[in-house]
């Protein structure tokens, strides 16, 4: 029996020793990764590419390595520099100086060493708190290794916080000293003892803490995100790498599994609250003995300041309430709380977006505004609800979560900001050369227009309107403080089914920052601002609607006609002065709402009712539609030609998935942008986006040989009006001065497609022609309304026709032949196009009722 026990301890003893050694495997060595990222920055290399035209080796000990284009390829060491300018206080801006920012960006872990760095930043990316005091502690022991170098003027730069450190040092050792003379051998060891039981009971040491000194910001970055900071700014990279780039994940997908990794949400900023400094490290002095305490509160929102002093004279006399708090020898930084939102496009039907709190510091404060969509990396950890009293003790256990953020990554700006920047060299020539091709063709608005929402079959003036919409007019700013709209509003207004709400879509998610919502879902508070309880201070804060997240950009409003007539009035101001005005629970306050209004609305009777007049179909006050630059009425009328072209063309799309061609195995692959066939450029959304960027930098003016031609052609367009007795009946379609600033604001964009910084005659005649398509889309409506036989006559007319009584009424007033130019610009004042009017001419000619000649036409 004693042989048979004997195997059986002996086996015992070796799986209980395999099962610690597979524990404490599994458990990660902090001592060893410190040594392991002491050797990753003193070792590390990466390739820059130097702008620099001399081939010989600067301060930062590069090497140039040999390339096949001859590019100024140099391999520098990552981290000495720049821990070189940290020690010596050597800010970028000397008059106004702010921590330096260090990057850690896992990836260069991996390129590092690609099995020790790799496991290092696996394990860095699951527990990255700890990971950034150990990180932060090797860096602070790098920096005290290195010399400091002398200033300009030989002496060595030093702050505050420097003299207060060598003071702070001076009082420390001279304490001690009298402390080991006064104490003998075994009572200051015990006193020592004591004393630290006391400081880690209180919370406050006399040791001076690291972080008081620290003139640095640490940011880990996750794998696949590159550095965009000193020395990464001028890194090369290799294609594989940027492929690696991950935009983030929604937040229902962040679990409790991801607690204290490094992970990266996408969403959209709601609400970003006010910057206010927050104390890192509390210095208290004591009035008695004059010792220095020191309390690190990092990560903390609320403390409980120390009341005794740690040290032996207050300590041995029971001297309680003498410790003060000193704020200049106190840390602090800028602290900010932001609130993220799911996307919509993320929500699942039937569910409410979720939201998380996002804690930024020190130099990521103030990257974003509300509306901005962003990528932030950062750790996900807990948070009580309260650190102590009632309601600490009403939520338990109960703890919400937070975002501490790392790197903000703002994905749709605004569309004054270019592409460029984050492109290759080589997509940075095909994208210049597709915008040239596209700027230098037959009709650049015509092509530009086509590429907005090309799924949906005709509109081709109401995509032009679009287009005119993303690049708006001139926004002026006049001496005496008054500002000019330059945003351009449109309304769209018929039956159901016409594809209104698909174009809205489209739009908003072309532009950088498109709202959508719905009459019937949205308030007037909604729209505009609420007054909220600030969660963080507990004071009255503003919280923008969708009208002031769609700062410079575009809010979409659906179903504008279901609106509640109070909700409606709030959007008048915006329209027109683009400022939404607050006076509510004592705060006053004009916020920017510089936003073009897209509105979609259905008339009163679900359809458009024939019958009865365009005022009474549409159910919107004249103040508001006259805010409107365009308005167009889309009626939904049997037609077989127009019926069989719009089958054909859904059933294309349904066929090919889209409208893009199928191509042969010989050609490039689908994102090619250039056609082979005709040699045209398929405008892609990245290639419209970067040609509205690049048109919107132009600020055209009236010259002085088109303002008078503006002047007369509103003349003539106002006399129209009012000479039409049924216009002045239906105010919806009446020509008032308001109309005179859309014509200008659509010649401004009309000239900013063109590149130019000047308006000409062509495009306020596109301009007018674009008003009066508008118009005689509402006016066309009212024409049907009436049953008699020479309205039936004038609705079954073609456009031919109508051109030729067009001319033939203009030959009875003046008795004269007719000019070439002439004719055209009467024909686009009453929109028409060139085309049109050729046809009718070269028609009529066939039938020896016109004589054409090269400059004049003449009546047989």
């Amino acid at each position: 029996m004693a042989s048979q026990t004997q195997p059986t301890q002996q086996s015992q003893q070796q799986s209980n020793t395999q099962t610690t050694i597979l524990d404490s495997a599994n458990f990660p060595d902090y001592e060893q990764d410190t040594v392991l990222f002491g050797q990753f920055l003193q070792e590390h290399q990466i390739n820059v590419i130097d702008n620099t035209n001399n081939n010989e080796d600067d301060d930062d000990g590069g090497e140039y390595i040999p390339t096949a284009d001859n590019s100024n390829i140099r391999r520098i060491p990552c981290y000495q520099a720049l821990l070189q300018r940290v020690r010596d206080r050597n800010y970028v801006d000397p008059s106004n100086p702010c921590d330096f920012i260090l990057e850690i960006p896992l990836s260069e872990l991996v390129e590092w060493d690609a099995v020790r760095g790799e496991e290092l930043a696996n394990r860095c990316e699951k527990n990255t708190l700890r990971y950034h005091q150990l990180f932060c502690k090797v860096i602070d022991e790098s920096l005290e290794a290195l010399p400091m170098s002398n200033n300009d003027n030989g002496t060595v730069r030093r702050d505050t916080f420097d003299i207060l450190y060598e003071q702070r040092l001076t009082q420390q050792q001279a304490r001690q000293a009298a402390r080991q003379a006064a104490a003998g051998e075994g009572e200051g060891i015990l006193n020592d003892e004591a004393n630290a039981n006391n400081n880690n009971a209180g919370g406050a040491s006399e040791e001076f803490p690291p972080l008081l000194m620290r003139r640095y910001e640490l940011r880990i970055l996750p794998v696949g995100r590159a550095g965009t900071l000193a020395p990464f700014e001028r890194q090369q990279r290799s294609p594989q790498y940027n492929a690696k780039v991950t935009s983030g994940v929604s937040l229902r997908y962040v679990r409790s599994r991801s607690m204290g990794h490094l992970v990266t949400i996408q969403g959209m900023i709601v609400r970003c609250s006010d910057v206010k400094p927050s104390c890192i490290v509390a210095t208290y002095s004591c009035d008695r003995c004059g010792c220095e305490v020191y309390q690190t509160l990092q990560g903390q929102r609320e403390f409980l300041p120390p009341r005794t002093c740690p040290s032996d004279e207050c300590r041995d006399h029971n001297n309680s309430d003498s410790l003060v708090l000193q704020t200049r020898g106190s840390k602090f930084e800028k602290y900010q709380e932001l609130k993220l939102q799911e996307l919509p496009s993320q929500v699942p039907m039937g569910h409410v977006p979720r939201s998380m709190t996002i804690v930024v510091r020190g130099e990521l404060t103030r990257l974003v505004t509300p509306g901005d969509l962003v990528s932030v990396d950062g750790i996900f950890l807990p948070q009580r609800l309260a650190e102590s009293g009632y309601r600490a003790m009403q939520a338990g256990l109960i703890s919400t979560t937070y975002l501490a953020a790392h790197n903000i990554l703002v994905h749709k700006k605004s569309l004054d900001e270019s592409l460029v920047n984050s492109l290759t060299d080589a997509e940075s020539q095909e994208l210049n050369l597709a915008i040239e091709t596209v700027s230098q063709g037959n009709d650049p608005v015509g092509t530009l227009s086509a590429a907005i929402a090309p799924e949906i079959f005709g509109h081709d003036d109401i995509k032009r309107s679009l287009l005119l919409q993303l690049v708006g007019g001139c926004t002026r700013k006049l001496p005496d403080g008054m500002r000019i709209r330059g945003d351009i509003n449109l309304c769209f207004m018929g039956d159901p089914g016409m594809a209104k709400s698909q174009l809205l879509k489209h739009v908003a998610t072309l532009a950088p920052r498109g709202v959508y919502t719905t009459g019937k879902g949205s308030s007037g508070v909604g729209l505009t601002a609420a007054v909220t309880k600030d969660p963080l201070t507990g004071e009255l804060a503003l919280e923008g609607g969708a009208l002031v997240l769609a700062d410079r950009g575009i809010c979409a409003i659906d179903e504008f006609d279901k609106m509640d007539e109070g909700d409606r009035t709030a959007i008048h101001e915006v329209m027109e002065q683009q400022t939404v005005s607050i006076a509510k629970a004592g705060i006053v306050a004009t916020l920017n709402a510089r936003a073009s209004v897209l509105a979609a609305a259905n008339p009163l009777y679900g359809r458009y009712h024939k019958r009865k007049s365009l005022s009474e179909n549409i159910n919107l006050p004249n103040s508001l539609l006259s805010r409107f630059d365009l308005m167009f009425l889309l009626l939904d009328t049997p037609d077989v030609d127009h019926d069989i072209a719009l089958a054909r063309h859904v059933t294309l799309v349904h066929q090919n998935e889209g409208l893009k061609k199928p191509k042969d195995k010989g050609n490039k692959d689908d994102d090619s942008e250039d056609d082979d066939d005709d040699g045209t450029v398929v405008v892609t959304p990245r290639i419209l986006r970067e040609y509205i960027t690049r048109a919107r930098r132009h600020t055209p003016i009236c010259t002085e040989q088109v303002a008078p031609y503006i002047v007369e052609a509103y003349v003539s367009l106002r006399m129209e009006s009012n000479n039409n007795k049924k216009r002045i009946q239906s105010d919806q379609t009446a020509m008032t001065p308001r109309q005179l600033l859309s014509i200008l604001r659509l010649s401004q964009a009309l000239a900013r497609l063109r590149f130019s910084d000047y308006v000409e005659r062509a495009d306020v005649d596109e301009a007018i022609r674009m008003t009066h398509c508008s118009k005689a889309s509402l006016e066309q409506s009212e024409n049907n309304n009436d049953g008699s036989n020479n309205n039936k006559k004038r609705k079954h007319q073609d456009v031919s026709s109508k051109l030729f009584s067009m001319l033939r009424d203009y030959h009875h007033q003046t008795g004269d032949k007719i000019g070439i130019t002439v004719a055209t610009a009467m024909a686009i004042r009453k929109g028409y196009t060139e085309d049109q009017l050729q046809t009718c001419l070269e028609e009529y000619e066939q039938l020896s009722i016109l004589q054409l000649t090269p400059t004049h036409i003449y009546f047989v």
